[in-house]
């Protein structure tokens, strides 16, 4: 059986916090290995995501460790909202609040940016994406965050594939061969996707047979011109720069995707507090 999503993004960070090592705990001494509760609460509104990370921060620490959601992922939560509560040994607990938090509110950050655009483009047919300028290491559960937030998946790796942009452009021109004549070379059962930034690479991009566009660093005024040139049968990516607050603009131009790289490289942390208190 695979290893549940975030495991070795957890372990990871347990080792890089050596929450087996927590000095300060040490000092309760036998009081440490009572049985304590914690409980994670929502100090604003914000997307849910990332619990099950936190599950298994708390169970790296203490196998016997009893996590109990309150919301579902992709939930709103607002102000004194609990997230979810925790039953394990206080050392557990005090060494694994930092990790569970830094997860927690990292990941519902860029779940809520990502609804915010999805309730953007709400009734016009286009879908929100990520790109990958992710936090190294941690993209699978940043794209993760994205789904949980309402989005929808996108390439996550250079072998996902094919995505010929403008320096591959570049290399074009200086090599000779025509794009048509490397794109028969793709490997088979990849998608093809082609960035454009003008009407003569639309026109190759078309003459190559490309079905997917990206519309990079473009106005919504070009998209819409560029989707009356291709009609529906092409998709058009639209990307660069794009925000939440301009998701609409794109969609109404006729962009299928629109890709936001900001819900991960300048997420904000959602604000959450974790409380924690000997059992009764």
């Amino acid at each position: 059986m695979a290893d549940p999503l975030g495991l070795d993004e957890v372990r990871r960070a347990l080792a890089e916090d050596r929450a087996c090592d927590d000095v300060t705990t040490r000092l309760l001494g036998t009081p440490g290995e009572r049985i304590a509760t914690s409980r994670f609460v929502a100090e604003g509104r914000f997307v849910v995501a990332g619990l099950p990370l936190a599950a298994l921060v708390f169970r790296e620490l203490d196998p016997g460790a009893a996590v109990t959601p309150l919301l579902a992922e992709g939930a709103w939560a607002v102000a004194g909202a609990m997230l979810a509560t925790v039953r394990a040994s206080a050392r557990a607990l005090l060494a694994g609040e930092r990790v569970a938090l830094n997860f927690l509110q990292r990941l519902c950050g860029i779940a809520t940016e990502t609804r915010r655009a999805v309730e953007a483009v709400a009734g016009t047919g286009a879908r929100i994406t990520h790109t990958r300028k992710t936090t190294p290491g941690l993209r699978a559960l940043e794209c993760y965050a994205v789904r949980a937030g309402g989005g929808v998946e996108n390439r996550t790796s250079l072998a996902d594939a094919v995505m010929w942009k403008d320096n591959h452009w570049a290399l074009l021109e200086a090599r000779g061969p025509r794009l048509a004549n490397l794109l028969r070379n793709a490997p088979p059962g990849l998608s093809v996707v082609v960035e454009i930034e003008t009407d003569e690479q639309l026109e190759e991009a078309l003459a190559a047979g490309a079905q997917h566009l990206m519309a990079d660093n473009q106005p919504p005024e070009r998209i819409a011109v560029w989707r009356r040139r291709t009609g529906p049968r092409v998709t058009i990516q639209a990307s660069g720069g794009i925000t939440a607050d301009r998701a609409r603009d794109y969609a109404r131009a006729g962009a299928d995707l629109i890709a936001i790289g900001a819900l991960t490289h300048s997420v904000t942390a959602a604000p959450i507090r974790c409380d924690v208190a000997f059992a009764p």
